[in-house]
């Protein structure tokens, strides 16, 4: 599993201390047992990539999946961070990324290991001390706080930052079973197919109206709309499909704001959609560790959801957002991606 995050900004970093503090802005926590890869210099995609560390057995899957990312992303050079206690491992992880790379003649710059508390370039003596470091009393984390970025205290947190408040989610789970039944009503009450038809178009317009008004307004929806939402997404991919092609690079970040308050607060059997919707909104702004958390929950509840699988592939492929071209309603966005 990979999280690729995209960031266009350039940051002088002057070695492993700044390295290090720049990490946990980048991929939104602060990693342990993972391997991180970090852009060096120009690349035409600059890609910052995050997987757990691997099994003896899968070293050089690993090391050949991130060179084909840097590869795919037009990366000349890299950095690469070791997030463990194990020397022995993160060499074997280093040597073998080092062999990869130089295949596919992407330089790898710099390898460092840390353990939290200290870091050590990767092949040096395993009985030197290292050096201590703190990212978060670094200028580098400061501005990255300045500039509103959360940092998490761990993945498990990003995970938990997606379970919403029992209460709220009961509410919602109410007014929805109410929705189901106005629904049902009108669909009989509508009877031939042309009424049908147009009261199809009301509840897309419907929907339309209210994902851009709260673009415009960022108020946090009333149980009422959640309950609406969540419904009319449910029983029609189309409607689904629908709120993805909205979807732009300019607007992805409120489109996060919605779709991860909608999954926290939706009831189990009705959150694939609006975590599915989270997922796509969080790979269009660059926010692969969000991204992979939110297909994990979309699959959960929704075996199969294929929006999720479809982000799911472009994750795992490293995947540009650059990529992303808007499709009409009832479309696969990720599909020609």
């Amino acid at each position: 599993m990979s999280e690729p995050v995209t960031d266009r900004r350039t940051v002088r970093a002057s070695g492993p201390d700044d390295l290090l503090a720049l990490v946990p802005g980048l991929i939104g926590f602060h990693p342990e047992d993972s391997v991180v890869m970090l852009t060096v210099g120009g690349a035409r995609q600059p890609v910052h990539a995050r997987v757990d560390l691997p099994d003896l057995d899968e070293i050089d899957h690993l090391a050949e999946h991130l060179a084909d990312v840097a590869v795919r992303s037009g990366v000349a050079s890299v950095v690469v961070v070791a997030y463990t206690d194990d020397d022995t491992l993160a060499s074997l992880v280093v040597d073998s990324l080092d062999e990869a790379m130089l295949a596919r003649d992407v330089e790898l710059v710099c390898a460092v290991r840390a353990d939290g508390r200290r870091w050590w370039l990767v092949g040096a003596r395993p009985d030197t001390p290292g050096t201590t470091y703190d990212v978060r009393s670094h200028p580098l984390m400061a501005q990255a706080v300045l500039e509103g970025t959360v940092v998490l205290g761990s993945r498990e947190e990003l995970v938990a930052s997606l379970v919403g408040d029992p209460e709220e989610t009961e509410e919602i789970a109410e007014r929805a079973e109410a929705e189901v039944a106005r629904l049902a009503t009108a669909w009989v009450e509508a009877g031939e197919p042309g009424r049908r038809e147009h009261h199809l178009e009301v509840e897309v317009g419907w929907v339309v109206r209210r994902v851009e008004r709260f673009l415009a307004d960022g108020l946090r929806l009333e149980a009422g709309d959640v309950a609406r939402l969540l419904v009319l997404m449910a029983v029609s991919v189309t409607l689904r499909d629908l709120a993805s092609a909205q979807m732009t690079p300019m607007d992805a970040g409120r489109h996060v704001d919605l779709w991860r308050d909608l999954a926290r607060r939706s009831p189990q059997h009705l959150r694939g959609a609006p975590a599915a919707l989270l997922a796509f909104a969080a790979w269009m702004s660059g926010h692969g560790a969000l991204a992979w958390c939110a297909v994990e929950c979309a699959e959960e509840a929704d075996p199969g959801n294929r929006l999720a699988g479809l982000v799911a592939r472009a994750l795992e492929g490293a995947v540009p957002p650059s990529a992303w071209r808007p499709a009409g309603p009832g479309s696969a966005p990720l599909a020609d991606a």
